[in-house]
């Protein structure tokens, strides 16, 4: 393992996944830019840290929008796409906007983003791009139609991606967790067991990016399936 201060750019970092990388890259000395769709949620200052407010969703702004931190933060030579949503019913139980809005957030949004930075990192003496997954990207499920296919696209592109930038110091990672006890499961009806065996944490999944990010220069992880011991769903009273 190396460890040579980088900057990091972390989409979602005001909760969940994204803040424990955040987080976590912090606690190392790495600086970090955290996207959000709202920056009043990052309470506590700290000298490594910038947030930027910018809603991904929104892909009539997002090309300028990034153009716009490019030119605000050019060190940047680390990405870690953890921006995502999900909804899960039936497919004729969606309606074609909701479609539309899981996947721009969950895959257009993020080859947005990689393809508005790519240029820039392949200057760079070494880069990461590093996406988080999901386990709905290895197998299809019931009620998964539209999430486990947003998944399915963004491991396709990673992989894609990967081979595109064999030759260039750009390293294209995946993690695919499986279920992440964070408020991801809020507005769902079901959540993972609550017993620890049953579910993963958000830190469990910041250290696998930091397993990443401080990784000689002469390897590549291409993908890493974390899942708790025990796969167990519960479901909510109301549900």
């Amino acid at each position: 393992m190396q460890h040579v201060k980088r900057t990091v750019l972390v989409t979602g970092a005001s909760s969940g996944i994204g803040r424990a990388c955040a987080v976590s890259l912090l606690n190392q000395g790495h600086e970090v830019i955290g996207i959000s769709r709202n920056c009043q949620q990052f309470t506590h200052a700290h000298a490594l840290f910038n947030s930027v407010e910018i809603d991904l969703s929104d892909l009539t702004s997002l090309p300028n929008n990034l153009k716009q931190l490019l030119k605000q933060y050019p060190a940047i030579d680390g990405i870690v796409f953890s921006a995502g949503k999900g909804q899960f019913s039936s497919l004729e139980e969606f309606s074609f906007i909701q479609i539309q809005e899981i996947m721009n957030l969950n895959f257009i949004s993020q080859s947005f983003l990689a393809k508005g930075f790519l240029p820039a990192l392949k200057r760079k003496p070494l880069a990461d791009l590093i996406f988080i997954g999901s386990e709905a990207a290895l197998a299809g499920s019931r009620k998964g139609s539209i999430y486990c296919a947003s998944k399915f696209a963004l491991r396709g592109f990673s992989q894609a991606l990967r081979d595109e930038c064999a030759k260039s110091c750009v390293r294209v990672s995946l993690i695919n967790p499986g279920m992440v006890k964070t408020d991801f499961f809020k507005s769902l009806n079901f959540e993972p067991g609550m017993h620890q065996s049953q579910h993963l944490y958000a830190e469990d999944v910041a250290i696998a990016v930091n397993y990443i990010i401080n990784a000689r220069a002469g390897i590549i992880i291409d993908e890493i399936n974390l899942s708790p011991a025990k796969n167990v769903i519960q479901f909510k009273n109301n549900a």
